[in-house]
């Protein structure tokens, strides 16, 4: 397996359930038919620049580094301030205008957030298609939008 392949599945455990140790990922990986060992998860644990953060069970678990999320909710917050023109809420979809060119950059950096209630999104030049995991998860993402606009 590519190493590209690997680190996108690493990113892909990640967002569903906590790991707290390298050998986890190994197990993980080898349920999957992919073998590796310790030594190439810590690297690309290093070249990922994944940080342990606090878990829900009181240990600690790794995540993608945080300031890139950051950075990211900076970008898609002033890029909505400069550019939003409104959002609608239909079942699980949620569909956004904005201005003229702006489509696909938000519709990327809404990606980019990894919202555990979007399933995807489709931009074009001037609106964004989100597909939400349920009706639930569209209105929480008006919430997010409105919360980003504020």
């Amino acid at each position: 397996m590519k190493k590209q392949d690997r680190q996108r599945l690493i990113r892909q455990l990640l967002s569903s359930q906590d790991i707290e140790r390298q050998e986890d990922f190994v197990r993980l990986l080898e349920e999957q038919n992919i073998h590796v060992t310790q030594a190439t998860i810590s690297r690309d644990i290093k070249e990922m620049q994944l940080v342990k953060v606090p878990a829900a069970t009181g240990g600690y678990r790794y995540n993608m580094p945080i300031q890139k999320k950051l950075d990211t909710k900076k970008k898609l917050k002033r890029t909505l301030q400069d550019a939003y023109v409104n959002i609608s809420v239909q079942d699980k979809a949620a569909f956004l205008k904005v201005l003229p060119g702006n489509g696909p950059a938000v519709s990327s950096l809404i990606d980019q957030m990894k919202y555990d209630f979007v399933f995807g999104t489709i931009g074009d030049d001037q609106t964004v298609l989100a597909i939400c995991v349920d009706e639930a998860g569209a209105q929480q993402l008006q919430a997010t939008i409105n919360d980003l606009l504020n």
